[in-house]
């Protein structure tokens, strides 16, 4: 029988040593007894401060010993900022009847919100309340309110809704995205269905990741993209919710999630505050943003151009094109420049920068550190408002030539905007149908298309000629739904618009 195995006979006899091994024990137990009775201990100074306020001295990290027990950090900020968070319930006209008895179908959806001032102003999601005709707004009491759409904004998918309170309303504060590092805690709180017992919804998760633009999330696509990204869950009636850190301050609006299946897989997208911040007071004062302009073309930094210029990673936004008169061209930047920052900021990517130049008041003088040459310089540059820019340009610009084939669409006249046609109006080269014309009120009119666009894609399918329009509208013609469209903008932007017939 091998030593390391015990017979069931000798279970019960007491082992050789056994008493000496108990004195031994006994004797170490009394002295570990002694040291900590006769011992100062404590928690460090900085760990008893932790203790009270429920999170580390930078508010970064959480600490579970709470009065002397144990408690989750998250249960403190939930407690003072939940009431804030609202349902918003949207009834919209999902479609028209050919029948003038018949006014069409009614459609709901249901998202969320948050207070962030006392007489009644929310923030939610652009989507969240996009062609409403009629707007709810449910609290935490089980008060409902008709809410007011104040503003919109759906090129960063943000909105502000405003109620008349009958009770005092908690309300959110803003924080500062800026100081977000990946790897924060993040806590989303939605009020998705409240009818159905599931209001105030808390999920928790880290900051992922910041700064992700170019993604795709259909018709409703914002332009202006500087997403942040956690892993706290963001599900379906979550949107317009709050995502806070562990302060109880918001520092973004949940506004997405990548998902395979439809449901939330650990990858959700904020609108940074700091973004809404910047939109939320034009929003309130004049029911839309307004737009800063610099006049480029942007163009990622290659790895051939990041070397050639002496870069030691691939960083930065390339100068493709500078237009004429434009802010860029009287602060002297060039084709060929490489912005490292913009108004002290770095600059990582094409979307960061846009959201820097569009988020710029009018007027306002901005540093924008560049490398020519292999050289680092700043210039000065005053940005300018990007609707009075193009107001300007569509009294300037030239006529497209007459002698090509021509296609009215939605209120457009519509040519294939070939080299011919783009060297006739000095402009880049690119597939797309060019925008000659647009009528008064109509439907592309009402989706703000100008004359000067470029139609890139129409309902996901690029479109390089008539021919291919004529081929992506046959499947459209035996409905009535929306249909959305990429396009460039005069001012070189890319954009989704929504054509509503």
């Amino acid at each position: 029988m091998s030593d390391n195995l015990i017979s069931p006979e000798n279970l019960n006899k007491p082992k050789k040593g056994l008493k000496l091994g108990a004195i031994v024990s006994v004797l170490a137990l009394l002295l570990v007894i002694g040291f900590v009775l006769t011992s100062d201990i404590r928690m460090p100074q900085s760990s008893q401060a932790q203790s009270q306020s429920g999170v580390s001295a930078d508010g970064r990290y959480p600490v579970v010993l709470q009065n002397g027990e144990y408690e989750s950090p998250f249960v403190s900020v939930v407690e003072k900022v939940q009431n804030a968070v609202v349902n918003v319930s949207a009834q919209s006209q999902e479609e028209q009847s050919p029948f003038w008895w018949h006014p069409g179908r009614m459609a709901t959806s249901s998202g969320s919100g948050f207070f962030f001032r006392e007489d009644g102003y929310i923030l939610t999601n652009n989507h969240v309340i996009s062609g409403a005709t009629d707007v709810k707004v449910r609290t935490s009491t089980g008060y409902e309110y008709s809410a007011e759409i104040v503003g919109t904004d759906k090129e960063t998918d943000l909105a502000v809704l405003k109620v008349n309170p009958e009770e005092k309303v908690v309300t959110i504060p803003f924080g500062n995205s800026d100081e977000l590092k990946v790897g924060d805690w993040a806590i989303a709180i939605g009020n998705p269905f409240p009818q159905q017992g599931l209001d105030r919804t808390v999920t928790v998760g880290v900051i992922s990741a910041k700064g992700r633009s170019n993604l795709r999330f259909g018709s409703e696509t914002p332009q202006y993209q500087d997403y942040i990204q956690t892993d706290a869950s963001i599900n379906p009636g979550n949107s317009g919710g709050p995502l806070l850190n562990l302060k109880g301050e918001a520092i973004g609006v949940n506004a997405a999630i990548s998902s395979p299946t439809g449901t939330s897989v650990g990858i959700g997208f904020a609108v940074p505050i700091n973004l809404a911040r910047t939109i939320v007071p034009d929003l309130i004062s004049h029911g839309k943003a307004s737009r800063g302009w610099l006049g480029v073309w942007f163009a990622p930094v290659t790895e051939r151009e990041a070397k050639r210029q002496g870069l030691s990673a691939v960083e930065g936004v390339l100068v493709e094109k500078v237009f004429e008169n434009s802010p860029a061209e009287r602060a002297g930047l060039k084709s060929g420049d490489i912005i490292l920052g913009f108004n002290n900021h770095v600059v990582d990517n094409t979307g960061q920068l846009s959201v820097m130049v569009s988020t710029t008041r009018s007027g306002q003088e901005i540093p924008v550190d560049i490398l020519r040459d292999g050289k680092k310089m700043t210039m000065n540059t005053v940005v300018a408002d990007r609707d009075e820019f193009l107001a300007s340009a569509q009294g300037q610009q030239a006529q497209a030539p007459d002698d090509f084939d021509v296609r009215n669409w939605y209120g457009m006249e519509l040519i294939s905007f070939t080299p011919d046609v783009a060297s006739a109006l000095d402009m880049k080269p690119m597939d797309g149908l060019y925008v000659r014309r647009v009528d008064a009120d109509s439907p592309a009119d009402r989706a703000s298309i100008t004359r000067g666009t470029i139609i890139l894609q129409v309902d996901e399918t690029p479109v390089k000629s008539l021919q291919e329009l004529e081929k992506a509208t046959q499947l459209l013609k035996k409905t009535s739904r929306a249909v959305g469209l990429i396009v460039q903008e005069a001012d070189g932007t890319v954009a989704r618009k929504v054509i509503r017939p």
